[in-house]
């Protein structure tokens, strides 16, 4: 008997197949999945600046903590990962832990933030065409820009998963190398010494603190994507949660070195860090490169695309699980014959990145204004997944008579850590159209129940005799 239930149980932990490649990806192209996600060359270029105008000298500050934050919720990811593999992520662990309505209400939440975060890298690659192009890129309207970031990612993604990482690990690794050139010099032309004005967090209030906070989280959000490679990588229980863990680190420590060194840069500059085109290219030519600033922009460019292919890679893996459960149309279950990749999953995905950028761009809206936009609606999903994931670790680890006081604690401080980064995107009520974002989100989610539960009806009507 205890050898059958030792089967079993072995037997439980392989993941079913879903006719994609298997064991293909090294932990170098596994990690890049996710860092592609995060695209950290887009975070000085675009997000700092955000998080100055809210949290000033202490902009720093801002990325510590979300750091700390995002820390504790990677290594509750972590945990799950080292025993479950699947393209389903997240919404895989919460189903095989949860009752189905959190499942279901997380696999929705999942592949929303994929998407709004592909909607938003596009608006990205939209306002960096314009920098990099200059007077020439003018006369391009915006959404062939658009266009052109989804289709490209669409038939990347289609044709082979290995040569989509391999490529998201070199622009990124070239993109971050330069970015970190530059913040070095900026740093030892001013000296080694701690800025005053940003020790002593001067003229910072906790309002703006607390917002700039909420912003930073979202230069994080994605990190957790190379948990869809569980079909794909090699020795995906160990590779999967070592992504996971040091693409959220690595990626919030060099964020946080950026935050400080762009606000010492540019201390007493006119403009100021916020209203800054191209922060890193000012940088670039103070510290006598100028032509590192040009390709520094050029990557940012590129990077905003490795980030909408990341994302769609991730959300079609997503979708085709939850087509094999129910919660989407079978068609999305199929994968192509040659290539074994999530061919019409991620054909939709792209097209439902892209289709709201279109139509914002169409109407006038900025590639920066979109990037905010759609990634500020992002947030609540990946948030929605995360404090999930924090709530069922208890479970999951009693399940597995681990359960002790750490596993415990780190639940309730990540959940926490969530909550508060809830309400603080939407606490104090922010301006239009921001407001509007969290009952965008909280109808997108009851029309997704509310389908599923008409399916499942229907089923069970037609499994009746």
């Amino acid at each position: 008997m205890e050898l059958e239930a030792s089967g079993k149980a072995a037997i439980d932990q392989i993941p079913p197949s879903y006719r994609l490649k298997q064991n293909i990806l090294s932990p170098l192209e596994t990690l890049a999945q996710s860092v592609s996600t995060i695209a950290p060359s887009t975070t000085p270029t675009m997000t700092i600046p955000l998080v100055f105008a809210l949290a000033g000298n202490g902009t720093w500050l801002a990325y510590a903590l979300a750091l700390a934050a995002l820390t504790l919720v990677a290594l509750t990811i972590a945990a799950f990962a080292r025993h479950s593999s699947s393209p389903g992520s997240l919404y895989v662990y919460i189903r095989e832990t949860l009752p189905p309505f959190y499942a279901n209400l997380t696999a929705l939440a999942l592949f929303f933030a994929y998407v709004t975060t592909a909607s938003s890298v596009i608006g990205g690659f939209v306002a960096y065409s314009y920098v990099v192009l200059g007077s020439v890129g003018k006369e391009v309207p915006s959404v062939l820009f658009a266009l052109l970031a989804a289709a490209v990612s669409i038939a990347v993604a289609y044709r082979d998963i290995q040569i989509s990482t391999r490529l998201m690990l070199w622009i990124e690794g070239i993109s971050v190398l330069l970015i970190a050139v530059i913040v070095s010099i900026t740093l030892v032309k001013h000296g080694l010494h701690v800025d005053p004005a940003q020790l002593h967090l001067t003229h910072v209030s906790p309002t703006g603190l607390r917002l700039g906070v909420m912003l930073a989280l979202f230069s994080f959000v994605g990190f957790e994507s190379a948990t869809t490679l569980g079909e794909e990588a090699r020795n995906p229980l160990t590779t999967i949660p070592q992504a996971v863990v040091r693409s959220a680190v690595f990626s919030g420590i060099f964020f946080a070195v950026c935050a400080y060194g762009l606000v010492l840069a540019f201390q007493g500059s006119n403009p100021a860090l916020n209203d800054t085109a191209a922060p890193l290219n000012t940088l670039a030519i103070q510290a006598g490169l100028p032509f590192i600033g040009h390709i520094i922009d050029l990557g940012v460019l590129v990077s905003m695309f490795a980030a909408t292919l990341a994302c769609i890679i991730a959300g079609a893996r997503v979708l085709m699980l939850m087509a094999h459960h129910g919660l989407a149309p079978r068609a999305f279950c199929r994968t192509h014959a040659a290539n074994d990749t999530p061919g019409l999953a991620g054909l939709a995905t792209g097209l439902l990145a892209v289709i709201p950028t279109a139509i914002l761009c169409f109407r006038g809206v900025s590639g920066n204004d979109i990037y905010g936009y759609m990634g500020s609606v992002a947030v609540f999903g990946f948030l929605t997944a995360y404090g999930l994931i924090a709530a069922a670790l208890p479970v999951h680890m009693h399940r597995r008579g681990h359960l002790t006081a750490p596993w415990i604690a780190l639940s309730i401080l990540s959940i926490a850590a969530v909550l508060a980064a809830m309400a603080g995107t939407i606490f104090p009520i922010p301006p239009a159209p921001y407001r509007y974002f969290p009952y965008l989100y909280l109808a997108y989610l009851v029309a997704g129940l509310i389908w599923y539960n008409f399916k499942a009806g229907q089923r069970e009507a037609q499994a009746k005799p």
